[in-house]
């Protein structure tokens, strides 16, 4: 198992965060790399040692919620002002005036609105299989309840009871048994595929998560381990410890966040990268189609093999590509 670099505390935006650094400090601009759910800065440890190996300052924080770092009670703690003033928070800390930011599943929400709402903090954007979108023309809720019914899992994380809360904090171990697998081959029957971020997701697909993961037995799925059993633990004691509450509040702002972004201009411009994943059944590269749109200083690059866990399915790949880019943008 990679070894992460020592973790680190920031207090930043009225909570402390965990961080992992590495790389050299003279290095401009450094690159942010921003986790999704149920993830934490671990996911990104392949990235982490390749970036700082290649000469490239990189910061990975357990964002707020998760991990080592602070989860605040109120849901509203949560929404995309707090998130995106957590990392202006973590560069001031660091005394960084400007950074890459990269960000895979929630973390890719997170960072394209960065550079909507802190555009002089903001060098450049990656997205990891999350794209940048216009505003939706509805409450985000709403569409997906009328797309996928009461069921799907985002519409039931709504839930003020929280039991999707409780299901997976009480199958810690199923949960990332059935969350960190490679999808089947294509032609295979792809329904035991666990949603993540879910916007881009056909109807077709299962997306009642919560439901999926309270009957779920890894001795019946056929799909490939993407986690050895080191790496896997880390996820499992992490959560453990600090529940699913956090990140579940992220999904709990997606109306407030829609409400706030009124008249905001979501024009992205600064130089920016897409990685896409072939095979991730919920964010499909096709739900890139017209980001040139509203991201007019865009490359796409497509993962080919890879599900959604991309920058642990394929870390090579990813790697050199982030470096590459980086490279060529940035020198």
């Amino acid at each position: 198992m990679i070894e992460m670099p020592p973790l680190q505390y920031a207090d930043v935006n009225g909570i402390r965060m965990g961080f992992y650094e590495a790389g050299p400090k003279t290095d401009r601009p450094p690159m942010i790399l921003c986790h999704g759910w149920p993830e934490i800065a671990f996911s990104w440890r392949h990235q982490i040692k390749a970036l700082s190996g290649a000469g490239i300052r990189v910061i990975a924080p357990d964002q707020r919620g998760y991990g080592a770092t602070d989860r605040p009670e109120p849901v509203e703690a949560y929404d995309m002002e707090h998130l995106t003033g957590d990392l202006v928070g973590l560069l001031d800390h660091l005394k960084i005036d400007k950074a890459i930011f990269v960000g895979h599943d929630w973390g890719g929400f997170v960072v394209w609105r960065m550079a909507l709402s802190h555009r002089d903090r903001v060098a450049g954007v990656v997205g990891v299989n999350t794209p940048h979108w216009p505003r939706a023309p509805a409450d985000p809720i709403e569409l997906m309840r009328h797309r996928f019914g009461d069921s799907m899992y985002i519409v039931q994380f709504q839930d003020p009871a929280r039991e999707p809360d409780r299901i997976f904090g009480s199958r810690v171990e199923q949960t990332f048994d059935a969350f960190m697998r490679k999808p089947l081959p294509r032609g295979d029957d792809a329904s035991t595929e666990p949603p993540t971020a879910g916007i881009g997701a056909s109807p077709k697909l299962n997306l009642a998560f919560p439901q999926m993961i309270a009957t779920y037995d890894a001795r019946y799925d056929p799909r490939t381990p993407i986690l050895s059993a080191d790496e896997k633990k880390v996820f499992v004691d992490t959560f453990t410890r600090t529940g699913f509450t956090g990140g579940i509040n992220w999904y709990r702002n997606f109306s407030r966040n829609w409400q706030r972004s009124e008249g905001l201009d979501h024009t992205v411009r600064v130089p920016s990268l897409m990685i896409m994943a072939e095979n991730d059944a919920v964010l499909p590269p096709s739900a890139t189609d017209g980001m040139e749109k509203v991201v007019p200083d865009l490359e796409k690059y497509l993962v080919r093999g890879s599900g959604h866990w991309t920058q642990q399915e394929k870390p090579q790949e990813v790697s050199a590509k982030l470096i590459e880019w980086r490279r060529k943008r940035f020198g």
